[in-house]
């Protein structure tokens, strides 16, 4: 039945997808820790290529990835689609604010605790940033109102979970340990996410705003997914190039 005019939108969720945006986070963080860790060589100096791709499975996959397809698990009785402009600039926020915050909190290889403060704010804040630009990005007929009292809790969560992922980042060197910090910080950016949803008020209008190019259909978790598989098999080449030098260097001073 169509919604009436001034309707309170009620959201439903799939339960499958919101599973699989928690397992996509928690493949991003695992892969962003397991990045993080060769982000600065022996001497201090930065690794560019690890520290993208650190950024990019951090931002891309584990937060941005996981927005947009928890979005797709967002039901509700009117189409959504989304703002392509909004939802690509969001991407590239996400990305380079989490590359910033892990340069911050790596300390040129030594772990501080000025810069880990500095990175878990302005990491936790870039998060919230990017939940919200998804959000305002929405096209659908309706308008948003914002409980401000959940968004601010929205807001300790994130800062909370980017203090916790970049102190485990460059402090645990165990693959286990790493297995069970992504698994916990996955649960907390989910977490930051459906807080931030549940601020969400929906009130049907007339008609959906005009913007002049939009995504959506029923096809956006796919191409979600595709987004993060071709952001892993970069890294994945990255990290195997790397990996090679390392062993060749190993080799030439036996």
């Amino acid at each position: 039945m169509e919604p009436l005019l001034g309707q309170l939108l009620t959201p439903k969720y799939d339960a499958a997808l919101v599973l699989l945006s928690y397992l996509i986070s928690f493949w991003g963080a695992l892969l962003a820790l397991q990045c993080a860790k060769s982000m600065f060589r022996k001497d201090g100096s930065l690794d560019w290529g690890m520290t993208i791709c650190a950024a990019a499975s951090l931002g891309g996959i584990g937060i941005w990835s996981m927005h947009f397809l928890a979005m797709q698990a967002y039901r509700l009785s009117v189409p959504i689609s989304y703002d392509a402009v909004l939802t690509g600039a969001s991407l590239i926020a996400a990305i380079a604010i989490s590359g910033i915050a892990l340069y911050l909190a790596g300390g040129h290889g030594k772990f501080k605790a000025s810069g880990w403060l500095a990175g878990s704010l302005l990491a936790g804040l870039g998060a919230c940033v990017m939940h919200y630009m998804g959000m305002y990005a929405m096209n659908l007929r309706a308008t948003m109102s914002l409980n401000p009292a959940t968004v601010f809790i929205s807001a300790v969560i994130a800062i909370v979970a980017a203090a916790a992922a970049l102190w485990l980042a460059f402090n645990l060197t165990q693959l286990l340990h790493r297995v069970a910090a992504a698994l916990v910080m996955a649960l907390a950016v989910s977490s930051m996410h459906y807080v931030g949803m549940y601020s969400a008020n929906m009130i049907c209008t007339a008609d959906a705003p005009l913007i002049p190019l939009k995504i959506g259909g029923n096809y956006l978790d796919v191409s979600v997914y595709a987004v993060a598989g071709m952001l892993s098999l970069c890294i994945f080449w990255v990290v195997l190039g790397r990996s090679m030098d390392e062993n060749k260097l190993a080799d030439s001073l036996r």
